[in-house]
């Protein structure tokens, strides 16, 4: 069994003593690109992250993926308070690919050690993964790590631009620098005079660039941590914001696909005779299975409605691959027999937890399951692939979050090197974690090569789209727990059974073997702030051959559940109200304790809730979690409708994510993995008969419908530490607050997503 220490030590020895001395320097610098930025007329760059026109018109580059998180804006805030720009002048561009923007946080964070986790090894082990993935790793948005990851170099890019500004404009008045200061986009010498940043632009940007400039402290912020609108909000207000969908380029050609109906089949045979026939048909192409996706075959016609057309009227004959005769409720039984059967990997130990339980005077069980989940994106999967007629060269437009590796798909696909592929990145109309995976691109370039000198857009229906997923994994969780004489927890035991998500990524988009143990499996079951007494929290990985991906929340999506509602029932058996036991078991987390009582007495914990507008009697339900460097409490107000269908009047969210760069923006994150979140728990649930996904459209997997929204009060805790993630940590409580309500409603204990009563 790999133990944590021996993958610590694999780890740090992988490169052998060559590797000492590299390990011993910081992370290379973030700043500079390898190739300088385009620009266009006026207009100057001054690093890797802004560039500044005569116009005075502040250009920020964006190299995270806006998929309606609000990223554009908070990094952008991050530069330009540091830059004193005009907040009124500035712009996002979005940024080509290089080393300076790959994400290091997510991936040390990804790291199998427990967030309080400290030592040598520890240390260590995340100092050679922050180093190797600025040097090797992937440009990628996703984690909630945007803003943790780039707080600095953002801030450090803008001060280094202000401090270049300031030294021009110094020079030419013949004063110091020290004596200058900016504001609103100029210099402000001492004696009144100003010039503008326009001004000064094009012989500032040839001074060095700053190693080491001064940043803000927070108390001379003047944007940064003010509740600021939406770069993007009146673009997508109005509809000109265009996303991979929305891409129009000259002699545009579209194709459709028609897949294998199981996942992960493949083509065996076919007449294309039909399709050919039909008017507008440009070319049918065979798809072969590519970065995980499915075979199958495709069309490419003058409309894309030609192509639908012609692509059903194909008759294929299909090989139905490893996935054929598989069921999840066959395979979700499968997980509880894993249990049966092995321990797994003990991600957190704490005392002899055997010893504990058997000492214990009484001993409370109970088993949780939650299923397999579609992302279910606003927009479908799509993608605009144009080979150059000499096919030496290839231009991409991709809703990605992963630019590096959708150009290196794109490149397989089309027989080329990376190099010569360039990506445009789109806005995105939902990620979600679903376009992490590139087969969509692959698939569009493998299209398109068949028409060279041509654009052609690739688009999934919805149904292929919920039916061709890479989806969240299923997982079954046993927990025990023991109490002594007085009522106090003394032991919490928790194995749970899944997928792993990291091996099977690894070995689509890189060909790689997965090696040790994967976080995403027990994140927010071992990670978590509680001080358990006595307590062996650990996974067992489960071999399928459904593909899985990293869903919003990943292993935080269920693990809450989870644990927030075993945690209920044990505060029910000891005769604790569940708001106490938790605080019992935070003594020494005051942060996290804060949250959780701020969340109660805004919601009026202990009081009597409010009747349902109906006259419908209402109960509260409570959960805590941390994820993603953020710790969440959630209260859900909870009555039953006459059909016994479960309606969310009310969540009030409290949340410590440290220094809060857009309160606007986290508002709005939290209000929107609410509605993710309950979508989730209230509907969610992907059926497999016989290889093949049952749900393909929305009336069959609903989300969340206007009218059952429930108001939402959200309180952000003050903070002076640096960001934590935003995007995803609103989700994992939700289901728990909800389900614990339920049962302070009805005493009926639900241990199974979605949520319905009997």
């Amino acid at each position: 069994m790999t133990t944590r220490r021996r993958f610590i030590l694999g780890t740090l020895a992988a490169g052998g003593a060559l590797v000492l001395g590299w390990t011993a320097l910081p992370p290379r610098q973030r700043q500079q690109t390898a190739t300088p930025l385009p620009v266009v007329a006026g207009e100057h760059a001054f690093n890797g992250w802004v560039k500044i026109g005569e116009d005075d018109r502040i250009t920020v580059v964006l190299a995270r993926s806006e998929m309606g998180q609000g990223v554009s804006t908070s990094l952008a805030l991050l530069l330009a308070d540091e830059l004193d720009a005009d907040w009124a002048q500035v712009q996002v561009q979005a940024s080509g690919i290089d080393g300076i923007y790959n994400n290091l946080a997510t991936v040390v964070d990804g790291l199998p050690f427990h967030p309080e986790a400290a030592g040598v090894l520890v240390d260590a082990a995340r100092w050679l993964t922050a180093k190797t993935m600025r040097e090797i790793g992937v440009m990628m948005t996703g984690g909630s790590s945007s803003v943790k990851d780039l707080w600095l170099p953002m801030r450090q890019a803008g001060a280094a631009a202000r401090q270049m500004l300031v030294e021009t404009a110094a020079s030419r008045w013949g004063v110091t620098a020290a004596d200058c200061r900016t504001q609103a986009g100029t210099v402000v010498a001492p004696d009144g005079r100003t010039l503008r940043y326009g001004a000064l632009a094009a012989e500032a940007a040839t001074r060095a660039v700053p190693s080491r400039p001064r940043l803000k402290t927070p108390e001379q912020f003047r944007l940064i941590g003010r509740p600021t609108p939406r770069l993007d909000a009146a673009a997508k207000t109005d509809g000109s914001a265009r996303f991979g969908i929305d891409v129009q380029l000259p002699g545009l050609l579209h194709a459709a696909i028609q897949f294998c109906p199981t996942r992960l089949g493949r083509v065996q045979a076919c007449d294309e005779a039909p399709a050919r026939a039909l008017p507008g048909v440009q070319a049918v192409v065979r798809l072969d299975p590519m970065a995980g996706g499915s075979g199958g075959m495709a069309v490419v016609a003058t409309r894309w409605w030609q192509a639908r057309q012609a692509v059903e009227a194909l008759q294929v004959q299909w090989d139905h691959g490893p996935l054929a005769g598989f069921d999840s409720d066959t395979a979700l039984a499968g997980l509880a027999g894993l249990l049966d059967r092995e321990d797994g990997f003990a991600f957190h130990r704490e005392g002899d937890v055997d010893a504990a339980l058997a000492s214990a005077t009484r001993r409370i069980e109970a088993e949780y399951r939650a299923p397999w989940l579609a992302h279910s994106t606003l927009e479908p999967m799509n993608c605009t692939v144009q080979l150059a007629e000499d096919g030496r060269s290839a231009t991409v437009w991709a809703p990605t979050q992963v630019p590096g590796l959708a150009r290196r798909a794109a490149a397989q696909a089309l027989g080329l090197d990376s190099d010569a592929v360039t990506v445009h990145v789109t806005l995105l109309g939902g990620g979600f974690g679903r376009r992490l995976d590139v087969d969509f691109v692959a698939q569009a370039a493998a299209i398109a090569r068949a028409v060279p000198g041509r654009p052609v857009r690739t688009l999934w229906t919805r149904e292929q789209d919920m039916r061709h997923d890479f989806y969240r994994p299923a997982c079954v969780a046993r927990f025990s727990a023991g109490l002594d004489a007085s009522g106090r927890l003394v032991a919490w035991k928790n194995t749970s059974a899944g997928q792993a998500i990291v091996p099977q990524v690894l070995g689509r988009i890189f060909g790689l073997p997965g090696g040790g143990p994967d976080k995403t499996t027990s994140e927010g079951a071992f990670d978590q702030p509680y001080e358990w007494p006595a307590a062996r929290i650990a996974h067992v990985n489960a071999d399928l051959p459904l593909p899985v991906g990293f869903w919003r929340a990943v292993g935080h999506s269920h693990q809450a559940f989870f644990k927030e509602c075993f945690l209920d029932e044990v505060a029910h058996a000891a005769g604790t109200d569940p708001l106490a036991l938790r605080e019992s078991l935070l003594q020494d987390h005051p942060r996290e304790r804060e949250v959780l009582q701020t969340a109660a007495r805004a919601a009026g914990w202990g009081t009597p809730a409010p009747a349902a507008p109906d006259g419908a009697p209402v109960a509260r339900g409570l959960a805590l979690h941390r994820s993603f460097g953020s710790t969440v409490a959630q209260v859900a107000e909870v009555s039953l409708g006459p059909d016994r269908s479960i309606r969310v009047h009310r969540v009030v969210c409290a949340i410590d994510c440290g220094f809060a760069v857009n309160p606007a923006g986290v508002k709005q994150q939290m209000e929107s993995g609410i509605v993710f979140g309950l979508s989730a728990a209230l509907y969610g649930q992907v059926d497999i008969r016989n290889g093949q996904v049952q749900p393909g459209n929305f009336h069959e997997q609903p989300v969340l419908r206007l009218t059952e929204m429930p108001a939402v009060e959200v309180l952000i805790m003050p903070s002076h530490h640096a960001p934590e993630g935003v995007g995803e940590p609103g989700l994992p409580p939700l289901a728990p607050a909800v389900a614990n309500a339920v049962f302070a409603l009805t005493g009926q204990r639900l241990r199974s997503l979605p949520l319905q009563l009997a």
